[in-house]
């Protein structure tokens, strides 16, 4: 009989977080998802009996070790930290506010490095700590300077991940920076390629491929390597 895999996602109220619980699910995973406010999307998965559901502001220090607190006791073989705002689309940065700046930098750069670092007495020997980042974090690839804060909040959480896995790498973890594609999400928007049902499918195959791998890699939903 296979062993019973156990899943924490952070930022699972909607979108691809609650995709991909659900994907997660139907794989005969056992889930956590954690939430900010009401979240029905989430709590209708919950229906099932295998999926869990927490509360949690990743930006708030205190939130995160509560939400760690209240989970002792469980080991998970995946760590999710979804969590992630956009903000001044379309603006340079010259023009964009220290508050914005500030404020999407700590959600989408700082805090979930932070959360993973108090969440990891939860992972399982072995476990993977995977961090939503963008294909816009790509420095290599910022042949336009669109987004710039944005795509600056994901380099930042790219090189603060690689930090992270340094950190741990005598502790044998598989650290994965996912790029979920573009999707049609509230961020996404209604015209972009992908559908969420495609993105998780995809994101679910790299985490179940990439489990035990010990690596940190950049990669998108089709396990594609982008250049940093």
């Amino acid at each position: 009989m296979a062993t019973e895999r156990n899943a924490l996602i952070v930022g699972a109220s909607r979108g691809i977080g609650c995709g991909l619980a659900g994907e997660l699910l139907a794989r005969g995973w056992s889930v956590t998802g954690t939430r900010r406010g009401a979240a029905p999307e989430l709590e209708a998965l919950a229906a099932g009996g295998r999926l869990g559901i927490g509360q949690v502001e990743i930006t708030e220090p205190a939130s995160v070790s509560a939400l760690t607190a209240s989970l002792a006791g469980q080991k998970f073989d995946l760590i999710f930290l979804n969590a992630g705002i956009m903000a001044a689309r379309g603006m340079a940065i010259g023009d964009i506010a220290d508050e914005e700046v500030i404020r999407l930098m700590m959600t989408n750069a700082v805090a979930p490095v932070r959360a993973a670092d108090v969440l990891l007495p939860l992972a399982a020997p072995g476990a993977t700590v995977a961090f939503m980042t963008s294909i816009l974090g790509s420095v290599a690839n910022n042949l336009d300077g669109r987004m710039e804060l944005y795509r600056a909040s994901k380099a930042a959480l790219n090189s603060f991940s690689r930090s992270f896995a340094a950190r741990h790498a005598a502790e044998g973890y598989t650290v994965l920076s996912l790029h979920p594609g573009v999707v049609r999400t509230s961020m996404g928007g209604p015209a972009a390629p992908l559908d969420i049902e495609t993105s998780v499918r995809g994101l679910a195959d790299v985490l179940e491929r990439r489990a035990g791998s010990r690596d940190h890699v950049y990669v998108d939903y089709q396990d594609k390597t982008i250049p940093w």
